[in-house]
């Protein structure tokens, strides 16, 4: 199957909800409850929400494209760290929050995810970013390897809520290429 990695466009919205939907629940810890899981996904990952990322001059959104159907996003969000950890202890600067990077189940461990990495990696760049730095649910472990595997290192952690539970997250780091 031949893809296209592009910049989403407005009409991905609807697509892009569709596939956060499938994937979000993918990252979250086993003891997510289904119902914190669903009210995370529709209280930021509905079609509306990535309308306004898109409307967003700071976000910035890429795709995987396989002749119209979405199989991975990212989402990078190029601002300042608000959380007082992550600012606290990211080394790399000005640096850019990888905030979202996911693919379809159907399309792990066929190098599709590390084709998203790089694409997001050099949007970072573009964007005058010196360094990328995301969070990671600690539990995750299949996702921290890869991005170990992409250069990302563990600087310091953070907190998420989703829902009614705390998650710990590791906040790591990488320099663009």
């Amino acid at each position: 199957m031949t893809h296209t990695i592009r910049k989403a466009i407005t009409d991905d919205a609807g697509p892009l909800a569709g596939l956060a939907a499938v994937t979000f629940p993918l990252a979250c810890p086993p003891s997510s409850s289904p119902e914190d899981i669903a009210a995370h996904v529709a209280n930021t990952l509905s079609e509306r929400h990535f309308r306004e990322y898109l409307a967003d001059a700071d976000v910035t959104i890429v795709v995987i494209d396989a002749d119209g159907a979405l199989h991975g996003y990212s989402l990078l969000v190029n601002r300042p760290a608000e959380d007082a950890d992550v600012a606290s202890a990211l080394k790399v600067l000005p640096s850019l929050e990888l905030s979202k990077c996911y693919v379809h189940p159907d399309h792990h461990g066929l190098g599709a995810a590390a084709e998203l990495m790089h694409a997001s990696l050099l949007a970072a760049a573009e964007a005058g970013a010196a360094g990328v730095w995301l969070g990671v649910n600690s539990q995750n472990a299949r996702a921290i390897r890869f991005y170990e595997k992409c250069g990302f290192r563990k600087v310091g952690s953070k907190s998420f809520r989703l829902g009614s539970t705390v998650e710990h997250d590791f906040v790591l780091e990488r320099a663009v290429p």
